[in-house]
């Protein structure tokens, strides 16, 4: 099995860490520090937030500003609409921003919002009934 790490810049780990747990993300310890915090999204599937002096030190460019310029969009899977919107409205309480209206595409229905950082998330759920087998 693989497993995907996402790696993202902040300019505070300590808001960082307060939002990612107000959204219920798990925090390993193992791998934080006050320069990184690891969270456990899904068994394979984590994300380091890292301080930007920590982030820059293992790459060859600058670290681009969220805030200002759209990187990546960071999409996670929800069990339904309900929780779609409970996650935004979870995110938003806990000092994220609002980024587009979430949309309806009759089979799927996402959402989204940036982190204090500016990283974008985009809750959505598909319908199970409505995907075709490849």
């Amino acid at each position: 099995m693989r497993s995907i790490f996402v790696n993202i810049a902040t300019k505070d780990i300590e808001a960082a860490k307060r939002f990612y747990d107000a959204i219920g993300f798990r925090l390993n310890p193992q791998f934080s520090d006050d320069e990184s915090a690891c969270y456990v999204i899904e068994e394979n599937i984590v994300l380091m937030v890292l301080t930007e002096p920590k982030l820059s030190g293992f790459l060859i460019r600058p670290i681009g500003d969220a805030a200002e310029a759209t990187q990546m969009t960071l999409s996670i899977s929800c069990t339904g609409r309900d929780e779609v919107d409970a996650m935004i409205r979870t995110a938003l309480d806990a000092g994220g921003g609002p980024w587009k209206p979430a949309q309806d595409y009759g089979f799927m229905y996402a959402g989204s919002f940036q982190d204090p950082d500016g990283h974008v998330w985009e809750p959505a759920w598909m319908d199970p009934a409505r995907l075709q087998p490849t």
